[in-house]
């Protein structure tokens, strides 16, 4: 009984255990051919193909594989950036990197993220966004990871760039609860859908 309680006041909490265990049960290869699915669609938008400055993060656990477009990023001469987490603030410090070989090393979480000695972003060059989420709805509606990196993030843009997500199919619900400063995204790619917030 103190568990449902439990989660039915947190249903934030809630959720993301939902979401992330149906996530966690995927297979490597079935991650791997969904990603495979969603990546040339995130390509394929005018808002990335005309993008000069990327920012994305370096996939982690059971996410969509991001290494498709970071690659591409780096191969079609974007210049990319990616976030890495200070511990200490809370927020995320924005790095160039050049190569993904050396530039990166595992962070907090053991996400691999920038070295320290990666360039410094400017923000305001950032012209598409890929970001991270455990859950979206069909309105783009975000469902982060309870830290509200991204969320801070996203109001430290005086022009907000197009912000778009690559996520897995099981991951959209159709109702997420939201606080008044989770920030929506513009584009929610599936391996079956493709979700805009016209509004």
């Amino acid at each position: 009984m103190a568990g449902k309680v439990g989660a039915a006041s947190n249903p934030k909490a809630a959720l993301r255990k939902q979401i992330l265990a149906a996530r966690d049960a995927l297979t490597p290869a079935a991650r791997r051919e969904l990603s495979a699915r969603i990546t040339p669609q995130l390509l394929a938008l005018d808002a990335y193909r005309n993008a000069r400055c990327v920012l994305a993060y370096m996939s982690f656990g059971s996410e969509f594989e991001t290494a498709g477009l970071v690659e591409d990023a780096l191969a079609s001469g974007k210049q990319l950036c990616l976030p890495r987490v200070d511990p200490n603030t809370r927020e995320l410090e924005l790095h160039r990197a050049e190569n993904i070989g050396s530039d990166l090393q595992s962070g907090v979480w053991g996400i691999r993220e920038p070295r320290a000695s990666c360039p410094p972003a400017d923000i305001d060059r950032i012209d598409f966004v890929l970001l991270p989420g455990v859950a979206f709805t069909p309105r783009c509606e975000r469902l982060g990871y309870g830290g509200g990196f991204y969320d801070r993030l996203i109001a430290r843009f005086a022009r907000r760039p197009p912000l778009v997500a690559g996520a897995y199919a099981l991951q959209l619900c159709e109702h997420v609860p939201l606080d008044p400063n989770d920030q929506p995204v513009d584009v929610v790619i599936t391996e079956s859908s493709f979700y805009c917030n016209c509004g």
